[in-house]
């Protein structure tokens, strides 16, 4: 009988394995599959986003570089510990941070620098779109980034041939086909649910609404085409194939499936595609996805709908900032114990850390802080100004101080959470966690569980990430049954034996947290108007 090395490596020579590359903000990670959806190898490469001519943007050779960087360790990996090079795998999907602005021309070219998610730089678009749909376009949408450029009479526009997000670029690369998954596709231009689709109608409301402009191209000529998970999207070319995999090693003819912005796969990782389910994504920027039954009554500027990898409607509640402050202030810790001579391991120190929240006061002790290293849609702040306030009153201790960071990491979260819950009763039967942050046990899902007055569940898979969800949806296309919908494949074959930990809302911690969301909400002032009032040269508030 083989052993169980030997069977995954006769799993690897035969192909019968499943790629997932997803390009997130602070890391590219590349995770390989079995059958059995366990994670034979995983390469990464940390890189970081950069404010370029007033815009957040990432290199176009650091794209590519960390592709290659990323795969390149995955397959180190596997020669490692299987004696195998990587020839051929059984299907590949590629997966990326949503929303932004790529825009090429007819020869491929990068027409502006990749413009992020994280720009709030799209306001006056947004805000007018909204109103002429009659439907929330958020400001990190492509649609909103293509308007604006409009408005601003950006140069480059008359050049446009191809419009798409970070992941159908990535994909297009190495396969040739204009692509995207319905979920990524739906961060792009609002989506049709009964054609599964973009809106036909609004389309033609955006293409009346420019047509004085004169361009060459209408909405539907530069989009990509929309696919809904489990269909095939493209193969690897012999070009791409020779991107992803410097070693010319790995063999053009792989299939495909539709590229998904992170949300999508942050939804699969946690088995959270069925409706009146939820997950929520934590690191630098933080999201709830919750799966509707009903439409909204009314439109909220605060909450995205978006679309799950098969193409049912999601509530989506997006803040630009969470972890990143919080990782500052631990950065800043770390210098301390190191002056002091005591140099301590990362993980032990946010277990350290984070714990002390639990022995805070309810409301934080009367501290306030507002993470802000970019602009926050949600509270209408135009531009990063991250903060810390107390009072003469305050409880200021590292107790409440840990508390404060962590309640404030979901501030934004809750008022877009407040509106689904409050204002539309959106039912919700499970939400489940996953990011860095919940990698200490128990304090993340007690201040997430305060936040939004809901049992929250890790799971333990829950370290798997956004890259292990697109390996997943790549499995999917790859060995679903004939009509075998993403739900059931996930619950009854990928979810079947996994466990996990859930932790229900403490009521004093609730209690505290709205305390702390109501003096949160009077204090944006503060925020607006140190956002307001410093030097663009230096970035310092000016006294």
């Amino acid at each position: 009988m083989k052993t169980t090395q030997e069977s995954i490596k006769q799993a690897i020579a035969k192909g019968k394995t499943s790629l997932g590359i997803e390009l997130g903000s602070t890391r590219i990670k590349a995770v390989l599959i079995d059958e059995n959806f366990e994670t034979i190898a995983s390469g990464s490469y940390e890189w970081e986003n950069l404010l370029e001519d007033g815009f957040w943007t990432y290199n176009l050779l650091d794209i590519i570089t960390g592709l290659q960087s990323a795969y390149r360790e995955m397959k180190q990996e596997v020669e490692r510990s299987y004696g195998i090079t990587i020839r051929t795998v059984g299907s590949i999907g590629v997966s990326a941070m949503m929303h932004g602005y790529m825009a090429f021309d007819k020869t491929g070219e990068l027409l502006v620098p990749f413009r992020t998610w994280r720009n709030a730089t799209t306001s006056a678009a947004a805000k007018e779109l909204t109103e002429h749909f009659q439907f929330n376009i958020p400001e990190r949408w492509s649609i909103a980034h293509l308007y604006q450029a409009i408005i601003n009479q950006e140069k480059h526009l008359p050049r446009i041939d191809y419009m798409t997000t970070l992941a159908g670029y990535i994909h297009w690369l190495l396969t040739g086909s204009k692509a995207l998954g319905i979920g990524d596709a739906s961060g792009m231009f609002p989506i049709d649910e009964r054609t599964q689709n973009y809106s036909e109608n609004m389309m033609k409301q955006f293409d009346d609404l420019i047509s004085h402009k004169g361009y060459p191209w209408q909405l539907s000529d530069i989009l990509p085409a929309v696919h809904t998970s489990g269909e095939q999207a493209g193969t690897l070319t012999a070009i791409g194939a020779s991107i992803l995999d410097q070693s010319k090693n790995l063999q053009p003819g792989i299939p495909f499936c539709p590229p998904e912005g992170d949300a999508g796969t942050g939804m699969v990782a946690t088995n959270s595609v069925r409706k009146r389910t939820g997950n929520v994504s934590v690191g630098t920027s933080v999201f709830a996805m919750i799966v509707l039954d009903k439409k909204l009554s009314n439109v909220y500027p605060e909450i995205d709908l978006v679309t799950t990898p098969n193409g049912s409607p999601v509530g989506m509640v997006h803040a630009n900032n969470c972890s990143s402050d919080l990782n500052a202030w631990l950065g800043l810790f770390r210098e301390f114990s190191e002056a002091m001579g005591q140099k301590v391991e990362s993980d032990k120190l946010f277990e350290v850390m984070l714990n002390k929240a639990l022995e805070a006061d309810p409301d934080g002790g009367g501290l306030l802080s507002y993470g802000y290293f970019s602009g926050e849609n949600i509270t209408g702040v135009e531009s990063g100004r991250p903060l810390f306030v107390r009072s003469a009153k305050s409880n200021f201790n590292l107790a409440n101080f840990m508390r404060t960071h962590l309640f404030t990491a979901f501030g934004a979260l809750k008022i877009g959470m407040d509106l689904l819950v409050k204002e539309e009763n959106v039912k919700i039967h499970s939400i489940l966690a996953h990011g860095g942050l919940f990698k200490t046990p128990v304090v993340g899902q007690k201040m997430m569980a305060a936040a939004i007055n809901t049992p929250v569940s890790v799971m333990d898979t829950a370290g798997e990430g956004g890259a292990w969800g697109m390996a997943i949806l790549s499995s999917y296309m790859l060995n679903k049954n004939e009509n075998e919908s993403l739900e059931d494949f996930l619950d009854d074959k990928v979810f079947k034996e996994v466990t996990a930990q859930e932790i229900y809302p403490d009521e004093l911690d609730v209690k505290g947290f709205e305390a702390f969301i109501k003096r949160y909400k009077k204090g944006l002032v503060i925020e607006k108007a140190a956002a307001e009032h410093h030097s663009e040269e230096r970035e310092e508030l000016v006294c």
